[in-house]
């Protein structure tokens, strides 16, 4: 090849070199810059629903205040459905016909029941079961609770709503409250559980994310005895099969000979922590529980244990008992502590054996307003004249200082009460 030829095509192919490194570089520089756009514009896309979040919450914020009310207001029954063997739904309508105000998935209803043959309102708490955008009623689920030794008021309040109360019929309810709620501003994945009828505050939460279609990671473990007692199966099945981002399990502790395996229910024996650790793929997850005091108790300890750090873990307990997860270490556990009630001109000894102060004054004759007897409501708030206290369990809504909630409260110290 004539040398001419050869430096000609060396020319070309350097050019060609050239001209295919110069593409390579602008290419590289249009897909850093079209990068940069797309985060740009994420950016501004999150920044944007930020804001929207924001205004929405300020508008429902705003809304609550607005349509909200102070001390009783007349509800009437509107339908009554029956969910599962002695549990069951209650519809309520505002009798003045106003609208409602939104709550918060998790809040409760506090009702001032007029039983017959009782000279005086019977004060009760029960979680709204449905998503908060149901705004023309609210809705109560019930078991009814035979009354019983340590459940004497939730036996009456659940007898009287199952077998007493009719369609039309009116009741008194105070506005949605409890700080036991899901946290709406967060997006990140979370782990619901419910126990028994446990299961309608976290039923509202689960609700509540699928109206949203927001597409949160969530975990809802319900745990019952059987088929007999399983509350609100085909909604729980429809919510799993419309929301991808929804896993339900379901335990029963003694399954019946009709109860299907992977139909009916996934797990058989009672819930535990071990059953999240053979499912979830680590424990980073926001925990919202509600149930019996037992399992409560074991449920937040196994969390703890498990390394779930404290402000994880959200739970509201119900019952007879109270949930001693979060209660110290007393000095006075062993020993024996005077409680004087003031106004009522008497006297009780208190051991650990009492259990709250709720309970002492009871067992004395002695009267404390109470609704929720789990440190929620603030029905039983009382002024504490001198000495000191602790609690069982850390109250939903802590009172002010001076106060306590004699629910879930006992004696440090020789104490007296203004009650």
């Amino acid at each position: 090849m004539p040398l001419s030829t050869l430096i000609a095509v060396l020319a070309g192919a350097v050019l060609t070199g050239a001209a295919v490194y110069i593409l390579i570089i602008i290419a590289a520089a249009w897909r850093r810059e079209s990068a940069a756009a797309e985060s740009a514009a994420l950016e501004h896309r999150l920044l944007r629903e930020r804001i929207e979040a924001a205004a929405q919450r300020s508008r429902v914020e705003r809304e609550a205040d607005e349509l909200s009310w102070n001390g009783l207001r007349k509800f009437s029954l509107a339908r009554k459905v029956t969910e599962a063997e002695g549990i069951a739904s209650f519809y309520l309508v505002a009798h003045d016909g106003r609208p409602l105000p939104p709550f918060k998935p998790g809040q409760y209803l506090t009702f001032s029941l007029r039983l017959p043959g009782s000279d005086k309102p019977l004060v009760r708490c029960y979680s709204l079961s449905e998503a908060p955008e149901s705004r023309d009623h609210y809705r109560v689920t019930i078991k009814k609770v035979p009354p019983g030794p340590g459940h004497e008021q939730g036996g009456r309040a659940s007898t009287f709503f199952h077998d007493v109360l009719k369609v039309g019929d009116i009741v008194d309810v105070k506005a949605p409250s409890g700080k036991f709620h899901l946290d709406a501003e967060r997006s990140g994945p979370v782990v619901l559980i419910g126990s028994g009828v446990g299961l309608t505050p976290v039923l509202s939460m689960l609700n509540s994310i699928a109206s949203a279609k927001s597409g949160r990671e969530t975990w809802f473990f319900y745990g019952v005895p059987d088929g007999r007692h399983h509350a609100m199966k085909d909604h729980l099945k429809a919510l799993a099969k419309d929301n991808p981002n929804v896993r339900l399990h379901v335990s029963y502790s003694k399954p019946g000979p009709g109860d299907v395996a992977d139909s009916d229910f996934h797990h058989s024996g009672r819930f535990s922590v071990d059953v999240l650790k053979r499912l979830l793929p680590s424990s980073n997850y926001d925990y919202y529980l509600c149930g019996p005091s037992v399992m409560m108790d074991e449920t937040v300890a196994g969390l703890k244990a498990w390394g779930v750090p404290e402000s994880s873990i959200h739970f509201e307990s119900f019952g007879s008992g109270t949930a001693k997860a979060l209660a110290p270490a007393s000095d006075a556990d062993s020993g024996q502590l005077e409680v004087t009630f003031a106004r009522s001109k008497r006297c009780a000894s208190w051991t650990p054996a009492s259990g709250s102060l709720l309970d002492l004054a009871e067992a004395a004759g002695i009267t404390i307003p109470s609704g929720c007897r789990t440190g929620n409501c603030g029905t039983c708030i009382t002024a504490v004249q001198s000495g000191m206290f602790d609690y069982l369990v850390q109250p939903g809504s802590p009172p002010e200082k001076g106060s306590c909630l004699a629910c879930v409260t006992r004696p440090k110290s020789a104490l007296t009460l203004d009650a």
